[in-house]
């Protein structure tokens, strides 16, 4: 199995994903903004392509690709089934990651945390960021794109603490397990 909990920068995927691997047998954390962080430092910026030079590693052309291959790669080596936390707000980005983590396991579910921009600001204050850093800058360009249904299944995280959430994620994801059978 693999679940993918997308959002924004600082809406709290990562405090569920831990949580979650935490509270469930043979699961394990894999985090893509780790494959960007080193393709960041391996491909130098006189060699990128036009549309890879922009502040965010996910246009970098070999993110996408090694993503899918490094959580297939975890899958097959590890025989761990994968908790994903990452920001993909881009549509093309977000159905080349999720079909080939549905290529991986065809139990892959996808839940989208979302919550009021004020509650997220809030929340990167309080894990430490400077006001009007990146993270904030992006909070507008994912709220927007977030309105789109194939970012579904959202949960809104306003009023929920990282236990209400996960015990969200659990309980969505026993149901659509059960809707197969």
């Amino acid at each position: 199995m693999i679940i993918l909990i997308n959002g924004a920068f600082g809406v709290g995927k990562t405090s569920v994903a831990t949580e979650l691997v935490r509270t469930l047998d043979n699961f394990m954390l894999f985090d893509p903004e780790v494959v960007g962080f080193m393709l960041r430092q391996v491909i130098p910026d006189e060699i990128r392509t036009a549309d890879e030079r922009t502040d965010n590693f996910q246009d970098l052309a070999l993110w996408k690709s090694m993503t899918v291959t490094m959580a297939e790669n975890l899958r097959k080596t590890y025989n761990k089934n994968l908790i994903i936390p990452m920001t993909i707000f881009n549509k093309d980005y977000f159905h080349y990651i999720f079909s080939g983590l549905k290529k991986i396991d065809e139990d892959t579910f996808h839940f989208c945390l979302t919550a009021k921009e004020e509650i997220i600001h809030n929340r990167l204050l309080q894990r430490g960021e400077t006001a009007g850093n990146w993270c904030f800058i992006q909070i507008e360009k994912c709220l927007a794109a977030y309105e789109d249904r194939c970012f579904e299944t959202f949960i809104k995280t306003d009023d929920l603490g990282v236990d209400g959430v996960v015990k969200k994620i659990q309980r969505d994801v026993g149901l659509m397990l059960q809707e197969k059978f």
